[in-house]
């Protein structure tokens, strides 16, 4: 329907182009040509400025009401101009999801080409392409997007955070304690408190001595935990995006968690600070309790709920206020 748009503008432009200038034909016909020729030019040249068949077409004239909608209308304004930088990006972030990472890497990739200036475009842009890796890993293409982020922004959390993940997956521990250190004053007291563990974690493996804030890092309703991954469990028959809760329930007492939070298998091994933020019922808190049981479950169904094939960790036992984190172990 939109095709024949083009041809019938043209005949249109030649039938009234020919009207107008037939009288001065007999006068001087090379004068007609190069008037009919100048103005058929800037018709052809104002309609590729200012309008488009797409406009004619009903489908892209109503707001999509579904993601494929949606990036149907974006694939084909991109087929008219491909140089759109932000379309790229939206487009990426349809196709994330939708868990198309393939497709999202290709056009948050192409976001960053068009706009290599824009430190959350590159970013995007790696994380898009470490998803639709192998385990999620960042490569050389996402840690040099991240590094062109991080100096054009050198306090950009996202960029500092992902840098940090990418150096470790490279075994490069010192280096990602060197930048996670950057981003810690950058963060609010929670995030800080995550982020503490895994630059613990980070010094460890890197042989470095431990900070000397670590010991302080326990807040005062807050309950810190390390869950991790054993040998016992088959992750090649899981899907990276399982989720993982981690739950704190009041120890001899009802199911319902008193603070929970939900991640995913690809984070593992993870380190979370559960506190009063964290519960689900404002009448029952962390803080209102003086023992809880701390247990971890990768969740088939998605539901916090225990179901048939969730896989938990062993339950600890845990008297508040405490001192040191918990160990949660799949598998052992």
């Amino acid at each position: 329907m939109m095709m024949p748009f083009l041809p019938i503008a043209i005949v249109g432009s030649l039938l009234v182009l020919a009207f107008v200038l037939r009288p001065l034909l007999k006068q001087s016909r090379p004068l007609v040509i190069a008037l009919g020729g100048s103005g058929l030019f800037i018709a052809l040249a104002l309609y590729w400025m200012l309008g488009t068949p797409l406009a004619l077409d009903p489908a892209m004239r109503r707001a999509p009401a579904t993601l494929d909608e949606a990036a149907a209308q974006l694939q084909a304004r991109l087929a008219l101009d491909p140089a759109n930088a932000d379309a790229w990006r939206v487009l990426a972030q349809i196709y994330a999801s939708q868990g198309n990472h393939d497709k999202a890497a290709d056009a948050a990739g192409r976001a960053a080409t068009l706009d290599p200036k824009n430190p959350d475009v590159l970013v995007a842009a790696a994380e898009a392409r470490a998803m639709a890796a192998p385990e999620h890993h960042f490569d050389a293409q996402g840690l040099a997007w991240l590094d062109a982020a991080i100096q054009r922004n050198p306090r950009h959390q996202r960029a500092l955070w992902f840098k940090g993940i990418a150096l470790r997956q490279a075994g490069r521990d010192a280096d990602a304690v060197a930048t996670w250190e950057t981003l810690l004053p950058l963060v609010d007291a929670k995030a800080a408190a995550v982020l503490g563990a895994q630059i613990d974690v980070a010094r460890g493996a890197a042989k470095l001595p431990p900070r000397p804030q670590t010991a302080t890092a326990q807040t005062s309703n807050g309950l810190q935990v390390r869950v991790m991954l054993g040998s016992g469990v088959d992750v090649a028959k899981l899907d990276p995006s399982t989720p993982v809760f981690v739950i704190a329930r009041q120890a001899g007492g009802t199911p319902m968690p008193v603070a929970v939070e939900k991640h995913t298998l690809a984070e593992l091994p993870l380190v979370v600070t559960l506190d009063d933020g964290d519960s689900p019922m404002p009448t029952a808190r962390l803080s209102m309790v003086k023992s809880v049981e701390v247990l971890a479950r990768i969740s088939r169904s998605g539901s916090a709920t225990r179901g048939d094939g969730d896989i938990e960790t062993t339950p600890v036992r845990v008297d508040l206020p405490a001192s040191t984190p918990v160990q949660l172990e799949f598998g052992k």
